[in-house]
Protein backbone atom coordinates (compact mmCIF):
# COMPACT_ATOMS: atom_id res chain seq x y z
CA UNK A 1 0.00 0.00 0.00
CA UNK A 2 1.38 3.39 -1.02
CA UNK A 3 0.54 6.90 0.23
CA UNK A 4 1.14 10.17 -1.62
CA UNK A 5 0.98 13.51 0.20
CA UNK A 6 0.82 16.90 -1.53
CA UNK A 7 1.52 20.31 -0.03
CA UNK A 8 4.12 22.94 0.84
CA UNK A 9 7.23 22.43 2.92
CA UNK A 10 8.71 25.58 4.44
CA UNK A 11 11.67 26.73 6.45
CA UNK A 12 10.52 27.33 10.02
CA UNK A 13 12.30 29.97 12.10
CA UNK A 14 11.52 29.76 15.83
CA UNK A 15 12.36 32.26 18.52
CA UNK A 16 14.58 30.70 21.22
CA UNK A 17 13.71 30.26 24.91
CA UNK A 18 10.15 31.61 24.65
CA UNK A 19 11.27 34.97 23.30
CA UNK A 20 8.84 37.18 21.45
CA UNK A 21 9.57 37.85 17.78
CA UNK A 22 10.36 41.47 18.53
CA UNK A 23 13.14 40.35 20.89
CA UNK A 24 14.82 37.75 18.72
CA UNK A 25 18.34 38.28 17.42
CA UNK A 26 18.61 34.73 16.05
CA UNK A 27 16.27 31.84 15.30
CA UNK A 28 16.27 28.07 15.54
CA UNK A 29 15.55 26.59 12.13
CA UNK A 30 14.02 23.40 10.75
CA UNK A 31 11.84 22.37 7.83
CA UNK A 32 8.18 21.43 8.02
CA UNK A 33 4.69 21.66 6.63
CA UNK A 34 1.52 19.65 7.19
CA UNK A 35 1.80 17.16 4.34
CA UNK A 36 5.58 16.80 4.68
CA UNK A 37 5.07 16.11 8.39
CA UNK A 38 2.53 13.41 7.57
CA UNK A 39 4.87 11.83 5.02
CA UNK A 40 7.73 11.62 7.52
CA UNK A 41 5.46 10.13 10.19
CA UNK A 42 4.20 7.46 7.82
CA UNK A 43 7.73 6.61 6.67
CA UNK A 44 8.88 6.38 10.30
CA UNK A 45 6.16 3.80 10.82
CA UNK A 46 7.46 1.71 7.93
CA UNK A 47 5.05 2.73 5.18
CA UNK A 48 5.75 3.54 1.52
CA UNK A 49 5.10 7.23 1.07
CA UNK A 50 5.89 9.90 -1.51
CA UNK A 51 5.80 13.64 -0.99
CA UNK A 52 4.86 15.94 -3.86
CA UNK A 53 5.54 19.67 -3.86
CA UNK A 54 7.33 22.35 -5.88
CA UNK A 55 10.65 23.73 -4.67
CA UNK A 56 13.15 26.31 -5.93
CA UNK A 57 16.21 24.77 -7.54
CA UNK A 58 18.68 26.13 -5.02
CA UNK A 59 20.34 25.07 -1.77
CA UNK A 60 17.28 25.84 0.35
CA UNK A 61 15.02 23.80 -1.93
CA UNK A 62 17.50 20.94 -1.92
CA UNK A 63 17.77 21.08 1.87
CA UNK A 64 13.98 20.96 2.24
CA UNK A 65 13.78 17.86 0.03
CA UNK A 66 16.64 16.23 1.94
CA UNK A 67 14.90 16.96 5.23
CA UNK A 68 12.12 14.51 4.34
CA UNK A 69 14.05 12.06 2.14
CA UNK A 70 16.48 11.25 4.97
CA UNK A 71 13.59 9.59 6.78
CA UNK A 72 12.69 7.35 3.85
CA UNK A 73 10.14 9.53 2.06
CA UNK A 74 10.25 9.32 -1.75
CA UNK A 75 10.95 12.77 -3.22
CA UNK A 76 11.85 11.85 -6.80
CA UNK A 77 8.69 13.43 -8.27
CA UNK A 78 9.08 16.84 -6.63
CA UNK A 79 8.74 19.63 -9.18
CA UNK A 80 11.39 22.35 -9.36
CA UNK A 81 11.12 25.99 -10.38
CA UNK A 82 10.32 29.41 -9.05
CA UNK A 83 12.64 31.54 -6.96
CA UNK A 84 11.90 31.06 -3.28
CA UNK A 85 11.09 28.68 -0.47
CA UNK A 86 8.21 29.61 1.82
CA UNK A 87 9.06 30.66 5.39
CA UNK A 88 7.18 30.84 8.62
CA UNK A 89 8.18 32.42 11.89
CA UNK A 90 7.01 30.82 15.13
CA UNK A 91 6.81 32.58 18.46
CA UNK A 92 6.05 29.73 20.86
CA UNK A 93 3.46 30.30 23.53
CA UNK A 94 4.38 30.58 27.17
CA UNK A 95 1.86 30.24 29.99
CA UNK A 96 -1.11 32.51 29.33
CA UNK A 97 0.54 33.89 26.16
CA UNK A 98 -0.57 32.00 23.07
CA UNK A 99 1.76 31.09 20.23
CA UNK A 100 1.97 33.31 17.18
CA UNK A 101 2.84 32.51 13.58
CA UNK A 102 3.86 34.94 10.85
CA UNK A 103 3.86 33.52 7.30
CA UNK A 104 6.26 34.65 4.60
CA UNK A 105 5.15 32.32 1.83
CA UNK A 106 3.57 34.61 -0.77
CA UNK A 107 5.07 34.01 -4.23
CA UNK A 108 6.91 30.89 -3.08
CA UNK A 109 7.63 28.20 -5.66
CA UNK A 110 4.73 26.14 -4.35
CA UNK A 111 2.24 28.98 -3.90
CA UNK A 112 2.76 30.09 -7.52
CA UNK A 113 2.56 26.56 -8.95
CA UNK A 114 -0.46 25.41 -10.92
CA UNK A 115 -1.98 22.38 -12.60
CA UNK A 116 0.65 22.29 -15.36
CA UNK A 117 3.35 21.51 -12.76
CA UNK A 118 1.75 18.21 -11.72
CA UNK A 119 1.10 15.28 -14.03
CA UNK A 120 -1.29 13.42 -11.75
CA UNK A 121 -1.63 10.45 -14.10
CA UNK A 122 2.04 9.76 -13.39
CA UNK A 123 2.30 11.08 -9.84
CA UNK A 124 -0.59 8.97 -8.53
CA UNK A 125 0.48 5.75 -10.21
CA UNK A 126 0.52 2.93 -7.60
CA UNK A 127 -0.98 5.27 -4.98
CA UNK A 128 -3.65 3.90 -2.67
CA UNK A 129 -4.12 6.92 -0.39
CA UNK A 130 -3.82 10.61 -1.34
CA UNK A 131 -3.35 12.97 1.62
CA UNK A 132 -4.06 16.72 1.36
CA UNK A 133 -4.93 19.58 3.70
CA UNK A 134 -6.96 22.78 3.82
CA UNK A 135 -3.76 24.82 3.86
CA UNK A 136 -2.94 24.19 0.19
CA UNK A 137 -6.13 25.61 -1.40
CA UNK A 138 -5.80 28.68 0.83
CA UNK A 139 -2.63 29.67 -1.03
CA UNK A 140 -4.00 30.32 -4.54
CA UNK A 141 -6.78 29.67 -7.02
CA UNK A 142 -4.26 27.74 -9.12
CA UNK A 143 -3.70 25.28 -6.31
CA UNK A 144 -7.46 24.95 -5.82
CA UNK A 145 -7.74 23.90 -9.46
CA UNK A 146 -4.79 21.55 -9.01
CA UNK A 147 -6.38 19.82 -6.01
CA UNK A 148 -9.73 19.40 -7.73
CA UNK A 149 -8.03 17.85 -10.75
CA UNK A 150 -6.16 15.43 -8.51
CA UNK A 151 -9.12 14.29 -6.39
CA UNK A 152 -11.30 13.74 -9.45
CA UNK A 153 -8.60 11.44 -10.83
CA UNK A 154 -8.46 9.68 -7.46
CA UNK A 155 -12.17 8.98 -7.63
CA UNK A 156 -11.81 7.54 -11.13
CA UNK A 157 -9.03 5.20 -9.98
CA UNK A 158 -10.46 4.25 -6.56
CA UNK A 159 -7.70 6.07 -4.66
CA UNK A 160 -8.78 6.97 -1.13
CA UNK A 161 -8.66 10.74 -0.52
CA UNK A 162 -7.74 11.87 3.00
CA UNK A 163 -8.47 15.53 3.71
CA UNK A 164 -7.29 17.37 6.81
CA UNK A 165 -9.61 20.37 6.75
CA UNK A 166 -7.35 22.48 8.93
CA UNK A 167 -8.35 26.14 8.66
CA UNK A 168 -5.80 28.94 8.76
CA UNK A 169 -7.46 32.34 9.18
CA UNK A 170 -4.22 34.12 8.27
CA UNK A 171 -4.39 32.56 4.79
CA UNK A 172 -8.05 32.89 3.78
CA UNK A 173 -11.53 33.66 5.04
CA UNK A 174 -14.03 31.17 6.38
CA UNK A 175 -16.37 32.01 3.50
CA UNK A 176 -13.68 31.13 0.96
CA UNK A 177 -12.82 27.91 2.81
CA UNK A 178 -16.46 26.83 2.94
CA UNK A 179 -16.96 27.59 -0.77
CA UNK A 180 -13.94 25.53 -1.79
CA UNK A 181 -14.73 22.65 0.56
CA UNK A 182 -18.17 22.36 -0.98
CA UNK A 183 -16.40 21.59 -4.28
CA UNK A 184 -13.77 19.26 -2.79
CA UNK A 185 -15.72 17.20 -0.27
CA UNK A 186 -17.71 15.06 -2.75
CA UNK A 187 -14.36 13.44 -3.61
CA UNK A 188 -13.15 12.97 -0.01
CA UNK A 189 -13.36 9.62 1.80
CA UNK A 190 -11.64 10.32 5.12
CA UNK A 191 -12.02 13.74 6.74
CA UNK A 192 -9.91 15.01 9.62
CA UNK A 193 -11.33 18.14 11.23
CA UNK A 194 -10.39 19.21 14.73
CA UNK A 195 -12.36 21.11 17.33
CA UNK A 196 -11.30 24.61 16.32
CA UNK A 197 -11.82 24.06 12.57
CA UNK A 198 -15.27 22.53 12.10
CA UNK A 199 -17.29 25.74 12.01
CA UNK A 200 -14.77 27.80 10.01
CA UNK A 201 -14.01 25.10 7.42
CA UNK A 202 -17.55 23.88 6.79
CA UNK A 203 -19.86 26.63 8.01
CA UNK A 204 -21.43 24.18 10.43
CA UNK A 205 -22.82 25.90 13.51
CA UNK A 206 -21.92 24.01 16.68
CA UNK A 207 -23.25 24.36 20.21
CA UNK A 208 -19.68 24.95 21.41
CA UNK A 209 -19.65 28.12 23.52
CA UNK A 210 -16.04 29.09 22.79
CA UNK A 211 -14.65 28.25 26.24
CA UNK A 212 -11.30 26.64 25.34
CA UNK A 213 -10.85 25.28 28.86
CA UNK A 214 -14.01 23.13 28.68
CA UNK A 215 -14.14 21.84 25.11
CA UNK A 216 -14.16 18.15 26.05
CA UNK A 217 -17.28 18.72 28.16
CA UNK A 218 -19.03 19.77 24.97
CA UNK A 219 -17.90 16.89 22.76
CA UNK A 220 -21.49 15.95 21.94
CA UNK A 221 -21.68 19.16 19.90
CA UNK A 222 -18.69 18.07 17.84
CA UNK A 223 -20.18 14.61 17.38
CA UNK A 224 -23.28 16.21 15.89
CA UNK A 225 -21.11 18.21 13.50
CA UNK A 226 -19.12 15.13 12.47
CA UNK A 227 -22.35 13.28 11.71
CA UNK A 228 -23.55 16.22 9.65
CA UNK A 229 -20.40 16.03 7.51
CA UNK A 230 -21.16 12.41 6.60
CA UNK A 231 -24.79 13.34 5.91
CA UNK A 232 -23.71 16.17 3.59
CA UNK A 233 -21.03 14.11 1.81
CA UNK A 234 -21.95 10.40 1.54
CA UNK A 235 -18.52 9.46 0.11
CA UNK A 236 -17.00 10.27 3.52
CA UNK A 237 -16.92 7.03 5.51
CA UNK A 238 -14.67 8.29 8.33
CA UNK A 239 -14.40 11.55 10.26
CA UNK A 240 -11.82 11.98 13.01
CA UNK A 241 -11.31 14.91 15.36
CA UNK A 242 -8.98 15.91 18.18
CA UNK A 243 -10.82 17.67 21.01
CA UNK A 244 -8.81 19.65 23.56
CA UNK A 245 -9.15 21.58 26.78
CA UNK A 246 -6.44 24.25 26.64
CA UNK A 247 -5.49 25.74 29.99
CA UNK A 248 -2.25 27.41 28.90
CA UNK A 249 0.30 27.15 26.11
CA UNK A 250 1.98 24.31 28.00
CA UNK A 251 -0.95 22.52 29.64
CA UNK A 252 -4.06 20.88 28.28
CA UNK A 253 -6.14 17.74 28.03
CA UNK A 254 -6.38 15.93 24.72
CA UNK A 255 -8.88 13.36 23.53
CA UNK A 256 -10.19 12.32 20.12
CA UNK A 257 -13.35 11.15 18.39
CA UNK A 258 -13.77 8.83 15.42
CA UNK A 259 -16.92 8.41 13.37
CA UNK A 260 -16.57 5.40 11.12
CA UNK A 261 -19.42 3.79 9.23
CA UNK A 262 -21.96 5.62 11.43
CA UNK A 263 -20.47 4.48 14.73
CA UNK A 264 -18.63 6.71 17.21
CA UNK A 265 -15.47 5.80 19.10
CA UNK A 266 -13.78 7.82 21.85
CA UNK A 267 -10.12 7.75 22.88
CA UNK A 268 -8.70 8.05 26.40
CA UNK A 269 -7.98 11.54 27.73
CA UNK A 270 -4.36 12.62 28.16
CA UNK A 271 -3.39 15.37 30.59
CA UNK A 272 -0.48 16.94 28.73
CA UNK A 273 2.46 19.12 29.51
CA UNK A 274 3.37 20.40 26.06
CA UNK A 275 7.02 21.00 25.19
CA UNK A 276 6.51 21.49 21.45
CA UNK A 277 3.15 22.75 20.29
CA UNK A 278 3.41 22.20 16.53
CA UNK A 279 2.14 19.36 14.30
CA UNK A 280 0.26 17.18 16.78
CA UNK A 281 -2.63 17.12 14.32
CA UNK A 282 -0.34 15.97 11.51
CA UNK A 283 0.94 13.11 13.67
CA UNK A 284 -2.68 12.18 14.40
CA UNK A 285 -3.61 12.20 10.70
CA UNK A 286 -0.61 10.09 9.72
CA UNK A 287 -1.46 7.53 12.40
CA UNK A 288 -5.10 7.37 11.26
CA UNK A 289 -3.86 6.50 7.76
CA UNK A 290 -1.38 4.00 9.23
CA UNK A 291 -4.31 2.32 10.96
CA UNK A 292 -6.12 1.90 7.65
CA UNK A 293 -2.99 0.58 5.94
CA UNK A 294 -2.55 -2.06 8.63
CA UNK A 295 -6.23 -2.89 9.19
CA UNK A 296 -6.51 -1.72 12.79
CA UNK A 297 -9.87 -2.08 14.47
CA UNK A 298 -11.49 1.37 14.72
CA UNK A 299 -10.99 1.75 18.48
CA UNK A 300 -7.35 0.73 18.19
CA UNK A 301 -6.91 3.07 15.24
CA UNK A 302 -8.20 6.03 17.23
CA UNK A 303 -6.21 5.22 20.38
CA UNK A 304 -3.05 4.74 18.32
CA UNK A 305 -3.56 8.05 16.50
CA UNK A 306 -4.04 10.08 19.66
CA UNK A 307 -1.05 8.41 21.30
CA UNK A 308 1.02 9.45 18.26
CA UNK A 309 -0.29 13.01 18.53
CA UNK A 310 0.46 13.47 22.23
CA UNK A 311 3.88 11.88 21.78
CA UNK A 312 4.62 14.44 19.05
CA UNK A 313 3.99 17.20 21.57
CA UNK A 314 7.14 16.10 23.38
CA UNK A 315 9.33 16.27 20.25
CA UNK A 316 10.76 19.60 19.01
CA UNK A 317 10.45 20.50 15.34
CA UNK A 318 7.67 19.69 12.89
CA UNK A 319 8.35 16.01 12.27
CA UNK A 320 7.01 13.25 14.52
CA UNK A 321 10.01 10.95 14.85
CA UNK A 322 8.24 8.50 17.15
CA UNK A 323 8.45 4.82 16.29
CA UNK A 324 5.62 2.30 16.32
CA UNK A 325 7.06 0.79 19.52
CA UNK A 326 7.12 4.17 21.26
CA UNK A 327 3.52 4.88 20.28
CA UNK A 328 2.42 1.50 21.59
CA UNK A 329 4.29 2.15 24.83
CA UNK A 330 2.31 5.37 25.32
CA UNK A 331 -0.89 3.41 24.71
CA UNK A 332 0.17 0.79 27.21
CA UNK A 333 0.99 3.40 29.85
CA UNK A 334 -2.54 4.77 29.45
CA UNK A 335 -3.97 1.29 29.93
CA UNK A 336 -5.15 0.91 26.32
CA UNK A 337 -3.49 -2.06 24.66
CA UNK A 338 -4.21 -2.91 21.05
CA UNK A 339 -6.27 -5.96 20.26
CA UNK A 340 -3.86 -7.27 17.65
Amino acid sequence: MHVTTFGEIMLRLTTPVNQKLIQATHFDSNYGGAEANVAVSLAQLGNQVAFITKLPKNDLGNAAASAVSQFGVTTTHISHGGSRLGLYFLQQGNGIRASNVIYDRANSSFATSNATDYNWDVLLTNTNYFYISGITPALSSGLQETLLTAVKLCQQHNITVVYDANYRKKLWSSADAVAFNEQLMPYVNICLVHDEDISEAFGIETAFDGDRQHVIDQKSSFKDSMSLITDMYPNVHTVASIVRNLYSAQHGKWTALLLRDNHFYESPIYDMTVNAEVAGGDAFGAAIVHGFLHHFAPQDQLNYALAAAVLKLTIPGDFNLASDAEIREVMQSSGHLMNR
